[in-house]
């Protein structure tokens, strides 16, 4: 099977360069191109690449906002460590850092068009999988 590569959302905002500066300077982006007239433009932090678009690019397909983007980090800590450069960059924060009881560790965050990024750590799908091999383990040492 083809392996898939990782997804560039498109993120829809009233005004290109606006949007740019916030993802700039509080998210801490950096714009790879932009096309105002078009009213796209690519941005990106690291492996994380999002497409900014107007109202004027999306008009023909119809499409509108706002959008939820889930960002999959390695860690509680680069979540807690995330979290605390964008609240120092006084990004909009909806909630701070919390490990909640179906196994994530999140925050919330906004940009100024209600477009929202939820940064959360799975640390319960390991310990699943994890329990899982342990009753796997034993069933076969039943079996014996």
């Amino acid at each position: 099977m083809t392996e898939l590569p990782g997804a560039v959302p498109e993120i829809p905002v009233a005004d290109i360069g606006e949007a740019i500066k916030y993802y700039e300077g509080r998210l801490g982006f950096e714009t790879d191109w932009a096309d105002i007239e078009l009213g796209l433009a690519g941005i990106s932090s690291g492996h994380c690449r999002l497409f900014l678009s107007s109202s004027r690019f999306r008009k023909p397909s119809g499409k509108v906002g706002p959008v939820s983007t889930w960002l999959n980090m390695e860690s509680k800590a680069e979540v807690d460590n995330l979290y605390q450069q964008w609240s120092s960059r006084n990004a909009t924060v909806i909630s701070a850092p919390e490990s909640k009881p179906w196994g994530l560790h999140e925050f919330t965050a906004a940009d100024h068009d209600g477009n929202t990024f939820r940064i959360f750590y799975d640390f319960a799908t390991p310990e699943r999988e994890k329990e899982a091999a342990r009753v796997r383990l034993a069933a076969g040492d039943l079996h014996r």
